[in-house]
């Protein structure tokens, strides 16, 4: 366990463990905390992978007192990780609103990267436009944001239960709870950023290998929306979980951890 200075007297935490094999650097989603990955860095460990996961800013073990929790502050943070670890052309893998903070470090990466993996990506864009029918619109996020205003607790208690489409124990709903209890008042501007975020720029620049992994009863991140990205990208291919939601890595663990290792498999050669 480790912090990282990326701004004046502004630290993020991250865990780096060592592996033989090529290094996956796991960004959680929304509000959430490494904790999220731990049943995925277990199994990128046994199969011999250097791992790092690291708490955005305002989450977690990192300070909540950051001035700028945009995405591509989060990315900025990704990319000086991989930098200062000296990773060799790693993997990144970003779940939910963690999508679009890897593709925003790949754009910056560039040919240091070899590839990414999006789980639930929110990646073009999290909310509908006229030429981007999918996902939720910015009055859904505002009003995600005033529910935490009025009651906080209940609000991500809802949220917690509303990730799995399948029914889930009740210390996996209390362990996610507590991940998004643990976040600071600025992730709600991590959230409107996010709101209003494009992507579709970046995505053709992206030339390395992407490993969609989606869920098609996700309540956040639009499955056909995922569907639709993979055209975007110049090298994608789409896993399809059918009846699960937006955390295949919990509801489909087999499964999800079949897909991932397999991909990183193909990338080692």
């Amino acid at each position: 366990m480790a912090h990282l200075e990326v701004e004046a007297g502004k630290r993020v935490h991250y865990e780096h463990y060592a592996g033989s094999r090529r290094p996956v650097v796991l960004v959680h989603g929304w509000a959430a905390t490494g904790h999220c990955w731990d049943s995925t860095v277990a199994e990128l460990l046994a199969a011999g992978h250097e791992v790092v996961v690291l708490d955005h800013r305002a989450c977690g073990r990192s300070d909540k007192d950051f001035a700028d929790v945009s995405i591509e502050a989060i990315a900025g943070d990704v990319v000086a990780l991989v930098r200062e670890l000296g990773l060799r052309a790693p993997v990144l893998s970003g779940w939910s609103l963690g999508g679009a903070v890897v593709v925003a470090a790949a754009a910056e990466l560039g040919a240091d990267l070899t590839g990414l993996v999006l789980t639930g990506g929110a990646t073009p864009r999290y909310t509908a436009t006229d030429d981007w029918p999918y996902g939720s619109t910015v009055d859904d996020v505002e009003g995600v944001l005033g529910g935490l205003l009025t009651d906080r607790a209940t609000t991500f208690r809802a949220i917690a239960e509303a990730v799995c489409a399948t029914p889930q124990s009740e210390p996996t709903l209390a362990g996610m709870w507590g991940q998004f209890m643990e976040s600071g008042p600025r992730v709600s501007d991590t959230l409107r950023a996010l709101a209003h975020i494009d992507q579709r720029g970046l995505l053709p620049g992206i030339t390395c290998p992407v490993l969609l992994l989606a869920g098609t009863d996700d309540g956040f991140v639009s499955f056909d929306g995922v569907a639709a990205s993979a055209d975007v990208f110049p090298d994608a291919r789409l896993v399809r979980f059918d009846g699960v939601g937006h955390a295949p890595f919990l509801e489909d663990r087999d499964g999800y951890h079949t897909s991932l290792l397999s991909f990183l498999a193909e990338l080692d050669g």
